[in-house]
């Protein structure tokens, strides 16, 4: 039996979807493949030296400087003394990749959601950063490129591996993402009430658009902010639901210009379950981003038969195919005509919306982490042949 480490992000980070891809793929291994790996996660928590001694209210400052501590002096120094306990290691978010110099890199595998981490080394004029910042993400990408195997989340992300000539085509397998198994369009009467009591609407036929998802800037959320201002002038019963990371000043700011605040519903932290809720409840989710690695809230909405309009980037067309409809990037007269066309569908001729809900419950069931996770098992064979013949090599 080969034993797996699964080294997952510092859990103060807090980032859910890295969390996910964590605990589905430790499940999975260990439901269908457990005679053949023996999956551990390795998850050291944040030392907090800065934040206990914060500077003039300099939170965000103390809080990035342990961050930064962590990723780069506590986490590997920790992983250090673990480097001999396992046969193989996965690190599962990309951004973590300085970690590959702490291991065996030949028995190192790390999953690639999306290049962006890179972007100031690979696109210097696109991306511009501070010499020390460069530096670091440079640590991340040798790491990254040392690695025995890459695992990308989709197709596109693999090509543009490949186009940066990162790693060869032998290093990487493709293993797309699911929606969480608690995604589905069957009722759940618990988290359904508690997703009614968050969304605070008793209305006959309540109007939600939903976004979920981190407010950095690659998800334009001036883009959906816009779009949604657009929208409530048709229809001013609409909501906005927000559920991720809180709105920054600059969104704030932007969100009081156009007069928005009473129409948004910003959720708190959610189950899973009433994560779901939400998506069943919503009439449209809305991914205005620039830039996606795969695009889980797509596939999830899906998932609950919530139909889904998406910024128009390749790798949002793997995920949706023609169960989703697809807009050109920050184009605000686009994004507000298509989303009034498919509430006009959504009012007025309800055996449609029915027809294109079930089109994305169906496009959705073409992707689950039991797929991913035979995928994945299929890159490990791969690195444990490779491990094996060089060390044969070498006894010979």
């Amino acid at each position: 039996m080969v034993s797996v480490a699964l080294v997952c992000d510092l859990p103060e980070e807090n980032w859910p979807s890295m969390d996910l891809v964590a605990d589905m793929l430790h499940e999975q291994l260990t439901a269908n493949y457990g005679s053949e790996f023996s999956c551990t996660r390795l998850r050291p928590h944040m030392r907090c030296r800065a934040q206990r001694f914060p500077l003039l209210g300099r939170r965000h400052f103390a809080w990035t400087a342990d961050r930064l501590a962590g990723r780069f002096v506590d986490y590997p120094r920790w992983l250090r003394n673990q480097a001999g306990d396992f046969d193989l290691f996965h690190i599962i978010d990309h951004s973590y990749s300085q970690l590959v110099h702490e291991l065996p890199p030949g028995r190192t595998v790390v999953t690639c959601h999306d290049l962006d981490t890179f972007r100031s080394v690979l696109e210097p004029s696109q991306e511009h950063r501070s010499y020390l910042f460069r530096l670091m993400t440079g640590r991340i990408l040798d790491g990254f490129t040392r690695a025995a195997h890459i695992i990308c989340d989709s197709e596109t992300i693999r090509a543009r591996v490949l186009h940066y000539g990162l790693l060869t085509p032998d290093r990487i397998t493709v293993a797309p993402n699911g929606p969480h198994p608690t995604c589905s369009p069957a009722p759940d009467p618990e988290a359904d009430k508690e997703a009614q009591d968050i969304l605070r609407d008793d209305s006959d036929n309540p109007l939600y658009l939903l976004h979920v998802g981190s407010t950095i800037p690659r998800k334009r959320i001036d883009v959906l902010l816009r779009v949604f201002a657009a929208v409530r002038e048709i229809y001013p019963e609409a909501h906005l639901v927000r559920v991720g990371g809180a709105f920054t000043n600059n969104q704030v700011r932007l969100i009081n210009e156009l007069g928005l605040r009473d129409g948004i519903v910003v959720a708190p932290f959610l189950t899973r379950r009433v994560l779901a809720a939400i998506y069943r409840k919503s009439t449209l989710l809305l991914l205005t981003s620039d830039s996606e690695g795969f695009g889980l809230p797509v596939v999830e909405a899906m998932a609950c038969g919530c139909p889904v309009v998406a910024s128009d980037l390749p790798v949002l067309h793997e995920v949706g195919a023609n169960a989703a409809a697809y807009v050109p990037v920050g184009d605000v007269d686009a994004w507000t005509g298509t989303i009034l066309d498919l509430l006009r569908q959504w009012r007025t001729s309800p055996v449609d919306w029915t027809s294109r809900c079930r089109r994305c419950i169906l496009q959705a069931s073409r992707f689950s982490w039991e797929q991913h996770a035979h995928k994945t098992a299929e890159a490990y064979r791969a690195v444990r042949r490779r491990w094996q013949f060089d060390a044969d090599r070498n006894l010979a």
